[in-house]
């Protein structure tokens, strides 16, 4: 949790309730095991959980490719990220209002037109 939170930059904290439950259920599948390592508990894969992986390396290897896209996410921290997060609520809560209005594929389209903007620079 400590891991994530500290990737994360301090964005993302997760709880015990999100994560022990996870590595509960891996665990009674037999994915995982747990192991006792200076008063801590570290998991590790089992052959199973290793077989698991390997069944599609493919999907695997998208995973750890997006993760590593978010980076240090503490970059969104940072004074010039936080002046924006204003005006995304608004068009965030503007999109959402116009889609109640009109069809959704058209309030996608100027979204999409956005978002391609935004790339360019």
């Amino acid at each position: 949790m400590k891991e994530m939170k500290d990737r994360s930059g301090g964005m993302y904290s997760a709880s015990a309730g999100t994560i022990y439950p996870t590595l509960q259920q891996l665990e009674d599948e037999g994915l995982i095991e747990a192991t006792q390592l200076s008063g801590k508990r570290v998991y590790s894969l089992t052959e199973a959980g290793q077989k698991e992986l390997e069944k599609d390396p493919e999907i695997v290897r998208q995973i750890w490719e997006r993760a590593e896209r978010c980076g240090d996410w503490g970059q969104f921290a940072g004074p010039d990220a936080l002046m924006l997060y204003g005006p995304l609520a608004a068009l965030m809560r503007a999109s959402l209002q116009a889609a109640g209005r009109v069809h959704s594929k058209d309030v996608r389209a100027i979204l999409d037109r956005a978002i391609h903007e935004l790339e360019k620079l």
